[in-house]
């Protein structure tokens, strides 16, 4: 029998949170205490951590990373403009300290360009879909981890492909995913939704400029005429 080890957060004292960092880190603490440090102090008749797992509960983990204004946070969770102005502040500096400069990414002229991008994901062991999403220029604007899925199956959502293209403003779209088993391949289902993601790109104005298949060490383009 292996052995496994068992956790240990019974020995994190029961304290607030700004006590909880200062004694072990960042790193222990949950969602709603880092909010709650950020916010300092609650709203109305809740107190900061009720208020921080409110509006992480209300507004959703994934939601809060895409706010961008301050009437929508105040609309859709409920805090006062100072909170809603806190919050935001706390994202967009951490999107400014985290993201990635595209600008040092190369110009996408063809598939073996966005391979080179792509190539990685050869080494992943469950298929997964990954998009970039180019200016006018053919430049990568932004890179997303669309989806995860099984061994043999990856979920291939056009709102979920399209949503950041619309959200930073992309022209044009390439998405890939990989085949753990090494071939690259396209399945029958990897064709058809192809065509249906290529139709919702038409509809939108956000081309879908090529589908890559990437096996190991090699891939396969699958546009569909």
């Amino acid at each position: 029998m292996s052995k496994k080890y068992k956790p240990f957060d019974h020995l994190i004292k029961n304290s607030g949170p700004r006590e909880k960092l200062i004694e072990y880190g960042a790193e222990v603490l949950k969602d709603n205490e880092l909010l709650a440090i950020i916010f300092g102090t609650g709203y109305k008749k809740e107190n900061v951590l009720e208020l921080s797992a409110r509006v992480l509960s209300d507004y959703g983990n994934k939601t809060i990373l895409k706010a961008r204004s301050v009437e929508d946070v105040m609309e859709t969770a409920g805090l006062p403009p100072v909170k809603s102005c806190q919050l935001l502040a706390a994202l967009e500096l951490g999107r400014r300290l985290f993201t990635i400069d595209y600008s040092t990414f190369p110009t996408i002229r063809s598939p073996q360009d966005a391979y080179k991008i792509f190539q990685p994901m050869e080494d992943l062991k469950k298929e997964t879909l990954e998009a970039i999403y180019l200016n006018p220029r053919n430049r990568i604007i932004h890179k997303e981890t669309v989806s995860v899925g099984t061994l043999e199956k990856t979920f291939m959502d056009p709102a979920e492909i399209f949503e950041p293209a619309i959200a930073c403003r992309a022209v044009t779209v390439i998405i890939a995913h990989n085949h753990p088993s090494g071939s690259c391949q396209p399945s029958a289902h990897d064709i058809e939704e192809t065509k249906h993601i290529q139709q919702a790109g038409r509809i939108l104005n956000k081309p879908l400029l090529d589908h890559l298949v990437i096996g190991k060490s090699k891939f396969q383009s699958i546009i569909c005429k």
